[in-house]
């Protein structure tokens, strides 16, 4: 059975933080069809979050097809995400542990090593950030809000 947990700093509203840990535990195979979620009882008393932040948690997995309710019986695993890509985790798991082991070794806590992580995460695949790019084209990539104020009426104004 999954056993949720929250993270106040997330900025992400506690309600979509169940529900992304539910997609999370079914894309993993962790959870499958016919398998039992926790009471709203027992999740909210085990987050400390209002009874009614679970239910609109649940009822967003109900609109997903995720979940289905059975009343008096509890809330079940109705569909999936996993694919036939399952077999594949665990070798990047243990490359992804070894990873980390050299991060922290490096001395990146815990905060540093999320935000490197997000960071490549997010960069659009096949992205050189590195020493030898052109600071003009990165510069040009990025919308005009992004670019400092002596380059949106200057020169880098007049090269478009």
């Amino acid at each position: 059975m999954i056993e949720f947990h929250l993270d106040a700093r997330s900025g992400v509203a506690p309600y979509m933080q169940l529900v992304h840990q539910v997609r999370q535990a079914l894309r993993l195979g962790l959870l499958s069809e016919g398998d039992r979620l926790p009471t709203v009882k027992d999740v909210a008393a085990g987050v400390a979050i209002n009874p009614n932040t679970v239910l609109k948690a649940y009822r967003e997995l109900e609109y997903e097809g995720l979940v289905a309710k059975k009343p008096g019986v509890g809330t079940f695993i109705s569909g999936t995400l996993g694919d036939d890509s399952i077999a594949e985790h665990e070798p990047l798991r243990r490359e992804l542990q070894l990873w980390l082991d050299k991060a922290r070794a490096a001395g990146l806590g815990e905060e540093s090593i999320e935000a490197l992580f997000l960071s490549t995460f997010r960069a659009p695949t096949g992205t050189n950030t590195g020493a030898g790019t052109d600071p003009h084209t990165e510069e040009e990539k990025r919308p005009p809000y992004w670019k400092p104020a002596r380059w949106a009426s200057g020169t880098a104004a007049k090269r478009r």
